[in-house]
């Protein structure tokens, strides 16, 4: 069983007595590794007439290679052959190689009755064990060719048997070696299929038929209608080896981070971002069309494509928000595996990030209450007599510029620079987080208790998916590459000044440990049955909102040339796509192909000036009801989201997401201007109603755009100063007049600068409900200054977030949170009330 599982081992081969050829011993042996082809899947392909995927026994072969050197020709000829003692597999397969030569071929038992008789009338005999004493040679008609196929398995010595001289044409003694040869080839076989499997090859991918009812059912309602496909089944259907997958239930995998070495050859599919206009607080469905997009690609126009989503929060699963399967018919599956823990990377990513928390403050109390020397001598024990360095402290004795490796040798001097980090409790910037809407930890207290002798201050818990840990997962394109930012990952100062990171407080491969199976992205489906990655889940207001690089990298892979890999950017264009183009796209150096920008009818009209849209409060009746000229007002924001695309030279399909209170001529209206304001293509889609049929035409449309000239460029060079390049997305993307840095913020951007982090891209945390700062201000705002709070800065990330605002980093529940309506049913053990 563990050579099964060895991806070293392409071939296995049994050598045991033959009392030991059981069934159930020849069937462990994994068909593509049975290179003895004597597992009943091999036999049933032989019987089949599967040339190509079975293996034919070794021994059979040489048996066949014999008769043809003998010049045994059966077709016509009709020649009896005789199977005398072969039972099993290797029985089984002669009669049937034999038949499918032409013979007439008779079985029979060394005890059987009519032996004699059939002896006495075959030309050929096959002799499959050791013939006992009491069966005379008489028997045999003279001139027939006798085949010897019995042998010690173990020892490989033939038995040495007398068939008589009268027998002109026995093959006594060739078919063990020449079985031997015929192994090496099965197995030269064997490797060579291992090769091609190792290859891209087209996707035989089967899809899952919808059922599709009116109304629309729940979201939860329409998962449970379809059966997912086994994840294992879809895994082979698109092309992973079985070695590259980690099965999570019936669902869900993960894909191992393998399998970009064996394609690294395979040329990228076409790279697709879906973003979206400034959104009400109800979102627009840039999910759902996601989802439908890759099912109309897939399913129904059959090229190859792959969704890759974040995996959504628990804070909004059970706040207001929802989830963030798509809905409708275009959703991934099972939704509530999808929203609930999942393979649980955010549990990684918090237990990560509150194990370094826990270190900080640990060490500032061991230094405050410990000389020198004692703190040394915990931080370097002696075990078992004997006094060394971990490697992580070496490596911060390198960086500290002492090349001792003998704890006993360091001065007085270097062990103080060694042990003592003297971080400044007031520049501390990690923050421990909790994967829920929790607004009373916005603000906290740590250390009242005795224990932590006096060592009070304040600090502050940040929604999980709000962690640096969570943005380095995202952008990270191997466990080297984590590992050494994690390590980058400044928490806070020394008291003269200088940063702190993860790597100083020892803490690096603890955090690597944690994340190992957090890094590799997770394989589900579409209630098409087409594939999507769930990777990584950034906000995109305090954060980059973008899926992770990994999970485009290999989806681009397994795709294939013609294929796409439709990705998301969370919120509007404004803050998701910018930060996907400067910061996501540096960091994997993919260049974009097509971006879908997601429209709806009800936001535009919020931005023509339309009253309040209030998660949980029924729409106002302009938004039910036609009106013209509110779409047309609120076309500005699209227009201006049209615009932000086109600073990256990059073709734009907007997608508008159609609901059943739009009217044809509101739907009208939006293709036309959106055509008119400079996007490559308009096109309403109907897949939250119809599936991936209802998204054809998109699909169609972002096919003909991917092969359009592309212009792709960044919005700034890193080289530039941090306030200019805030001040370039401030004026260029939002519309702002200018900016205006707050002294806290300025003397951020002052250290930031001097501790040599100011190349970094910038990633503005900002409110996703206006271009501007301010939620209220619909449409496209004019001439407002931008204000810059304070500056912060991920550098394991490898990014400047600057706060317009007051920006929050741990959202609150609502009055009436999602969780009044979720339950579990603890007969049939089913989530009920999931959106």
């Amino acid at each position: 069983m563990r050579l099964n599982e060895d991806p070293n081992v392409q071939g296995l081969a049994l050598d045991l007595p033959e009392s030991l050829y059981s069934s159930k011993v020849l069937n462990a042996v994994k068909p593509e590794k049975d290179v003895d082809g004597l597992s009943d899947v091999n036999l049933g392909r032989l019987v089949r007439g599967d040339a190509y995927d079975c293996l034919v026994p070794p021994t059979v072969c040489a048996v066949m290679e014999l008769l043809e050197d003998l010049g045994e020709t059966f077709y016509h000829s009709g020649k009896n052959v005789l199977l005398v003692g072969a039972s099993g597999t290797v029985g089984a397969a002669l009669q049937c190689m034999l038949q499918r030569e032409g013979a007439t071929t008779l079985s029979c038992r060394w005890k059987a009755p009519e032996l004699q008789t059939k002896l006495n009338h075959a030309d050929v005999v096959i002799v499959g064990s050791t013939k006992p004493d009491d069966v005379p040679v008489s028997w045999i008609k003279p001139g027939t060719t006798i085949i010897s196929c019995s042998r010690d398995l173990v020892s490989g010595k033939r038995q040495k048997q007398n068939y008589g001289q009268q027998n002109n044409h026995a093959a006594e003694n060739a078919v063990g070696s020449l079985a031997i040869a015929m192994r090496m080839q099965n197995m030269v076989k064997n490797t060579e299929r291992w090769i091609q499997s190792q290859q891209y090859r087209k996707w035989d991918l089967r899809c899952l038929k919808l059922q599709l009812l009116s109304p629309v059912p729940s979201d939860i309602e329409i998962s449970r209608a379809q059966s997912p496909k086994a994840v294992d089944v879809l895994a082979k259907e698109i092309g992973l080896l079985t070695d590259e997958v980690e099965i999570y239930g019936q669902t869900k995998a993960k894909v191992r981070l393998s399998l970009l070495e064996r394609l690294k050859d395979q040329p990228d599919g076409k790279y697709v971002l879906v973003a979206g206009i400034t959104p009400t607080p109800l979102g627009e469905g840039k999910s759902t069309v996601t989802i439908g997009l890759v099912q109309a690609l897939t399913a129904h126009l059959n090229i190859n494509s792959f969704a890759c989503l974040r995996q959504p929060s628990q804070g909004p699963t059970f706040g207001v928000k929802g989830g963030a399967a798509g809905g409708g018919y275009a959703q991934v599956i099972p939704m509530e595996e999808f929203n609930l823990h999942l393979t649980g990377d955010i549990h990684a990513i918090t237990a990560a990030n509150n194990l370094l928390a826990a270190a900080i403050d640990a060490r500032i109390l061991h230094e405050n209450t410990q000389s020198d020397k004692a703190l040394y001598n915990r931080l370097v024990p002696v075990v078992n007599g004997v006094r060394g360095f971990s490697a992580i402290q070496l490596a911060r004795l390198r960086r500290l510029g002492i090349s001792k490796t003998d704890p006993g040798t360091l001065t007085e001097e270097e062990i103080n620079k060694f042990a003592r980090l003297d971080i400044d409790p007031s520049t501390i910037t990690w923050q421990r987080v909790v994967d829920t809407n929790d607004r009373f930890l916005r603000k906290i207290t740590v250390g009242q208790a005795n224990t932590e002798k006096g060592f009070v201050r304040q600090a502050q818990f940040d929604i999980a998916v709000a962690s640096e840990i969570m943005a380095i997962l995202a952008l990270t394109t191997s466990l080297q590459d984590m590992k050494e930012r994690l390590g980058k990952m400044v928490v806070a100062n020394d008291k003269k000044g200088e940063p702190i990171t993860a790597e100083d407080l020892g803490v690096t491969g603890a955090l690597a440990v944690l994340m190992k199976d957090a890094i590799k992205p997770t394989l589900m489906q579409t209630l098409e049955g087409t594939p999507v990655f769930v990777h990584a889940g950034p906000f995109a207001n305090i954060a980059h909102g973008n899926s992770s690089v990994l999970a485009d990298k290999i989806a681009l892979k397994l795709v294939g040339e013609k294929g796409f890999v439709v990705t998301e950017a969370g919120f509007g264009a404004d803050i998701g796509m910018e930060k996907f183009f400067n910061i996501k796209c540096r960091a994997s150096g993919l260049v974009p192909s097509v971006v879908v920008l997601v429209a709806t009818v009800r936001a535009l009209k919020m931005h023509g000036g339309g009253p309040n849209v209030t998660a949980g409060a029924p729409l106002k009746k302009e938004y039910t009801e036609e009106n013209l000229q509110l779409v047309a007002d609120g076309c500005c924001n699209l227009q201006k989201q049209i615009q932000i695309t086109q600073l990256f030279g990059v073709p734009v399909v907007v997608a508008l997401n159609v609901f059943k209170t739009d009217s044809p001529a509101e739907i009208d209206l939006v293709c036309k201007i959106a055509k008119q304001s400079g996007a490559f293509d308009a096109v309403p889609c109907n897949h939250w109603s119809a599936g991936g049929r209802g998204a054809v035409k998109l699909a169609q449309a972002v096919e003909r755009a991917a092969n359009q000239k592309n212009n792709f460029k960044y919005l700034y060079s890193l080289e530039l100063p941090i306030v200019e390049k805030i001040r370039i997305i401030a004026q260029k993307v939002y519309g702002a007049q200018d900016i205006e840095l707050s002294p806290t913020a300025q003397s951020q951007v002052d250290r930031y600068t001097r501790q040599g982090f100011g190349n970094l891209p910038i990633c503005m945390a900002k409110t996703h409900l206006s271009l501007s700062h301010q939620p209220e201000r619909k449409g496209v705002p004019t001439g407002f200054i931008l204000p810059i709070s304070d500056v912060r800065a991920s550098i394991g990330a490898g990014f400047i977030y600057p706060l317009v605002g007051t920006m929050s980093t741990m959202p609150g529940l609502p009055t009436r949170p999602c969780f009044y309506d979720i339950d579990l049913d603890p007969i049939t053990e089913q989530v009920k009330g999931l959106f």
